[in-house]
């Protein structure tokens, strides 16, 4: 293993927090639109991300952040709550209970079998699919993406104050990311809320009121005491009703395969591979995230997750617990913020909601798109996600057409035995609609 320092972990664990504390402001910003208090989930974001990020260093050794994740979080909101009309408070539950399944799973040991069970075309299209749709998401919260009669869906105009200023604050944060700026994301966060600070005031009346308010930035307060009232609020025996279920696999299968992803990425990127050649302490860092997406649901979250930005960490050298140790304890202060971070308004943390789409579309170049058995049900998953508003809907139609039409072409061994149990499980969720 390379050789490390103490100075050198803790500036990297600071850059690894850097580029990954725009979820303290993103993740409240989308799940207050399932109904949930924003001070609430900002507590229950910071909680999260402090705790299981001292696990992750602690007791798995990685260097790798955990903190609720982005996908999860648009599937809570838009799929779960908005979409198949759950209350809040069972999709909480239905986060808890994806924990406890993803923990039995990683306590024996089963991750190998699970993994073997979904084709590697899917899971990529899966992982871009979700990119896809909260890229959609972050369009429509800036009202760059608006509803048509005619077409369905189509482009503000950009003389608009708030598409202009969200178009600006877009290309801001691009140009950021792409000069390699530490902390580019919070950076572009911070000059977009600047200025959409005018909006309403000096211009652009309309234009805000539109949006729902009188001005897009009101500070009242900058300092608070944190809000725990989201704190075991999750109904637990509602979320076991049988329409429930699709959401807890959901979940689970998302949580699971996307951690499995970036521990696998980030060990390559880093060279944390252990002697068999797989990612160091996979098990207990897998156990952690687990535990991250049980406790999401106590606190008042989305499903946690291990963060592919804690890569910039390990760039920056980090290489042991100490770098998510460190990058966990610059979280803790923000419980005390949420006045001012919710003065944040929704065009600010778009732009941030789109790029983080675009860096989720790295995998679809895995996927041979000339083979066209494979192609297909990975395309269906890709797109209908995004254009369904569903991840589950994806999910279901990837893993159908990819059994019938292995079949068809007489490539059953091509379809694993356990992928059978999935797809039963998807077509009961299709009947119980």
């Amino acid at each position: 293993m390379t050789t490390t320092t103490r100075r050198t972990e803790v500036l990297a664990g600071i850059s690894t927090f850097l580029a990954t504390m725009y979820i303290i402001v993103v993740n409240p910003t989308i799940l207050s639109q399932a109904g949930l208090p924003f001070s609430g989930v900002l507590t229950a974001t910071v909680l999260l991300s402090f705790f299981c990020s001292l696990m992750m260093g602690l007791y798995a050794r990685n260097p790798i952040v955990v903190a609720p994740g982005m996908g999860l979080n648009a599937f809570f909101t838009f799929t779960a709550v908005k979409g198949m009309g759950i209350r809040p408070e069972v999709a909480l539950g239905a986060v808890f209970w994806a924990g406890i399944i993803f923990l039995l799973l990683s306590i024996f040991n089963v991750r190998s079998a699970l993994v073997r069970i979904i084709p590697l075309p899917l899971r990529y299209a899966v992982s871009a699919g979700i990119g896809l749709f909260i890229t959609l998401i972050g369009f429509e919260n800036a009202h760059f993406i608006i509803g048509n009669p005619a077409t369905l869906v189509g482009a503000a105009r950009i003389s608009d104050p708030i598409v202009l200023t969200f178009v600006i604050g877009l290309l801001l944060t691009s140009v950021l990311i792409v000069r390699n700026v530490t902390g580019a994301i919070i950076i572009g966060i911070v000059l977009t809320t600047l200025l959409a600070w005018p909006i309403g005031r000096y211009w652009g009346d309309a234009s805000a009121v539109n949006y729902g308010q009188k001005t897009l930035v009101n500070l009242s307060a900058v300092i608070a005491a944190p809000d725990f009232s989201l704190i075991g609020k999750l109904d637990l025996w509602g979320a076991l009703r049988w329409s429930v279920a699709p959401v807890i696999f959901a979940f689970a299968f998302t949580d699971m395969f996307d951690s499995l992803s970036t521990f696998v990425g980030v060990a390559e990127a880093g060279e944390l591979m252990d002697e068999d050649g797989e990612p160091r302490n996979l098990r207990q860092s897998m156990l952690t995230d687990a535990v991250a997406t049980t406790l999401a649901g106590v606190l008042g979250t989305s499903s946690g997750t291990a963060y592919v930005e804690s890569a910039v960490g390990i760039a920056q050298g980090g290489r042991t617990g100490l770098t998510a140790i460190v990058a966990g304890c610059c979280f803790l202060p923000f419980l005390f913020l949420s006045p001012l971070l919710s003065a944040i308004p929704a065009i600010a943390t778009a732009p941030a909601v789109v790029l983080v789409g675009a860096f989720m579309m790295t995998p679809v170049v895995r996927i041979d798109w000339t083979k066209l058995d494979d192609a297909i049900p990975a395309f269906l998953a890709l797109v209908l996600i995004p254009f369904s508003y569903s991840i589950t809907q994806g999910l279901i139609w990837g893993f159908l057409s990819w059994t019938i039409i292995k079949l068809a072409v007489g490539k059953s061994n091509e379809v694993p035995a356990g992928l059978w149990v999935v797809d039963v499980l998807c077509v009961l969720s299709l009947v119980s609609e």
